[in-house]
């Protein structure tokens, strides 16, 4: 019986929703279209109250900034998000476009989320320039969520993986 339940749950197809209109930012990683809430697949974003230093150490309200960018890209035209599950909040976990798009990878690329699997590259890339969190001390939005939030930061998730890349 436990492997027919296995084989029904992975091999039967996944039906999928796509919402598309106008959106308006929740905060850096979701967003709201009417009554749907969205949760950004792939990313994690500082949370609104979150901030981060700079190069040279002064303190930047990171969790704003990365709202005000998805705010930015979400005026840019409709929306379009492709969804497959939902979270333990009621929201649709989807992909999302602004005018073809992927804006999981512009947040990601621009330093104002960090990849949560799905934009490893994007976020090798931000590092290496030392965009947005990147530029200076973070904690990692997770770790900051689970009340890490002490100055001192562990530079991400992904930190061992840039350390070993770059050969400190």
């Amino acid at each position: 019986m436990g492997g027919a339940l296995f084989l029904v749950q992975h091999f039967s197809p996944i039906q999928t929703s796509l919402l598309t209109g106008r959106a308006s930012a929740s905060d850096g990683d979701s967003l709201r279209m009417g009554d749907q809430r969205v949760r950004i697949l792939g990313i994690d974003a500082p949370e609104l109250d979150q901030t981060c230093t700079n190069a040279k150490g002064e303190i930047w309200q990171c969790g704003r900034q990365s709202k005000a960018r998805m705010s930015q890209l979400l005026r840019a035209g409709n929306v379009q998000c492709h969804s497959e599950n939902w979270d333990k909040y009621g929201r649709a976990l989807a992909v999302c476009e602004v005018n073809g798009e992927d804006i999981g990878a512009i947040m990601v690329l621009e330093g104002l989320a960090v990849s949560y699997h799905d934009y490893p590259h994007e976020e090798a890339l931000a590092h290496a320039g030392n965009l947005g969190m990147w530029q200076g001390d973070f904690i990692a939005p997770r770790a900051w969520r689970d009340g890490v939030r002490q100055s001192a930061s562990a530079n991400g998730p992904l930190q061992w993986l840039w350390d070993w890349f770059s050969g400190q």
